[in-house]
């Protein structure tokens, strides 16, 4: 088919516009990428932009060195990956019944769930609600608080009730139980959504900041971003005055600022997603009724 001028001047257009987007969306990456990778000093002169200036590790290494970084990296792995099961499990459970136009009291029961994502308990009676359970000190307080995201949910339900009746009538007359319908029809049907909320849950679990700060008293069991932010604010501190000896000797060569470390942190903490994300992505695009129903 031949394409007329118009169209090639729309798709150039198009085209144009996607790079500016995607040019946008990858230049804060590069800065930072170059910032972590820059001294103190250039950072603090304000010459760095899009390429290391005075090119030096010194930001990584006091990451490794100054901590114990590979068991931090470890509990990360540990919360977002128990965490991402267990959400993705129950998230399930919650939108496959919800997805069923025959079970009692079902607007009633999304409007209570619709309704949590408006107006919630707060912080301090959630603190105090995990308090009165035991469950300080414990990942547990994380994932059980966490368990289940209402506009996760809700789109996991969405993808269920655009699935064919059809194919749930035609599985129940060979005999099918409601648990093998959701494992053997429903789950393998949708693929996509369940990549995408994985990711979803993944990203949320893995940057996770303030609810590991809230209930994770000993620092054995802090995340990554605990450890970045409990970085930076050494390294201010000793800005002010600090006594931290080993942090004080790095900064007083003007290789490492705060800045700098965060930056390397922010580097650690995106290497494990994008190395995730190539996997999932095809999932994201593709047709989750694509030969299933034709006719």
């Amino acid at each position: 088919m031949k394409i007329s001028a118009g169209e090639k001047a729309f798709y150039s257009i198009n085209n144009i516009v996607i790079f500016i987007v995607s040019l946008a969306c990858l230049l804060p990456l590069i800065y930072i990428i170059a910032t972590s990778f820059s001294s103190g000093l250039a950072i603090d002169a304000g010459k760095v932009y899009l390429w290391p200036v005075d090119f030096t590790t010194a930001a990584y290494k006091v990451l490794i060195v100054s901590t114990n970084l590979f068991r931090y990296f470890w509990n990360s792995i540990v919360v977002t990956v128990v965490g991402t099961v267990l959400s993705m499990i129950f998230t399930i459970l919650c939108a496959y019944p919800l997805s069923k136009k025959k079970l009692f009291a079902r607007k009633k029961i999304t409007f209570f769930v619709v309704f949590t994502m408006l107006f919630s308990g707060g912080v301090i009676p959630a603190y105090l609600l995990v308090k009165s359970l035991g469950l300080m000190n414990s990942y547990w307080a994380i994932w059980l608080t966490s368990l289940i995201s209402p506009y996760n949910m809700l789109i996991m339900k969405s993808f269920f009730e655009n699935i064919s009746e059809e194919l749930e009538e035609a599985a129940r007359i060979d005999g099918c139980s409601e648990w093998r319908i959701l494992l053997q029809m429903y789950l393998p049907l949708s693929k996509a959504v369940l990549a995408t909320l994985c990711l979803f849950y993944g990203v949320s679990y893995w940057n996770m900041f303030l609810k590991v700060l809230m209930y994770i008293n000993d620092s054995k069991g802090f995340t990554l971003p605990v450890l970045i932010q409990q970085m930076v604010f050494q390294l201010e501190q000793i800005k002010l005055g600090g006594s931290n000896s080993d942090l004080a000797a790095i900064a007083a060569s003007g290789q490492v600022v705060s800045e700098s470390v965060k930056s390397a942190g922010v580097v650690v903490l995106i290497l494990p997603l994008l190395a995730v994300y190539p996997f999932v992505q095809k999932y994201f695009v593709k047709g989750v009724m694509l030969g299933s129903v034709k006719g």
